[in-house]
């Protein structure tokens, strides 16, 4: 879910270059309206991605706890991830501006993100400065809520409330700041 929803700023640059977001600023609607339908667009990509994981580890084996309480909570915590995300990379491209600069951080900010979480390796197992910065991670408390929630039998590290905390502040504030710098991409 990271790797689409951190290159959805570019339908921003594109809409620009197109006129239509020229559009989507003399409408009536609140531009945090527009921040958060892109936001929500974007987690259509991502639960349709958690389909095919579900299924690709169903038919792999994996022990999935197949709940409709824990898919509910799933649901929300790919709809948070994809949002914040998604909303992430819309700052980037209201700073950037251009598509292949917005390519290229891009690419550099996802792996790092990617490989300073719990992704990979648990948060038990890594050297001190590196919990620092995987505990500052949101992508951290999404892979954590995540297996949790998944799995038969998964456990929390940092438990879900936090997990489902970390990612709704994290969230609101890229929407914010997201909602400030988004007029600006039409000057």
């Amino acid at each position: 879910m990271l790797f689409v929803a951190i290159f959805y700023g570019i339908s921003a640059i594109w809409e620009r270059d197109l006129g239509v977001l020229h559009r989507y600023m003399v409408s009536p609607a609140p531009r945090s309206a527009i921040v958060i339908g892109k936001a929500l667009s974007s987690t259509i990509r991502g639960l349709s991605q958690a389909v095919v994981i579900y299924l690709c580890a169903g038919l792999m084996g994996v022990n999935l706890d197949l709940d409709p309480r824990r898919i509910g909570l799933v649901i929300l915590l790919v709809a948070l991830g994809a949002g914040l995300f998604s909303t992430f990379s819309l700052i980037i491209a209201c700073i950037v501006k251009t598509r292949e600069r917005f390519m290229g951080i891009g690419q550099v900010l996802t792996m790092p993100i990617f490989f300073a979480s719990n992704a990979i390796y648990p948060i038990n197992l890594m050297p001190g400065w590196r919990k620092t910065i995987s505990t500052l991670n949101p992508l951290t408390y999404e892979v954590d809520g995540l297996r949790s929630l998944m799995l038969r039998g998964g456990e929390s590290t940092f438990g879900l409330a936090h997990d489902f905390a970390a990612l709704i502040i994290a969230a609101s504030v890229c929407v914010t700041i997201a909602t400030r710098i988004y007029p600006r991409m039409t000057e």
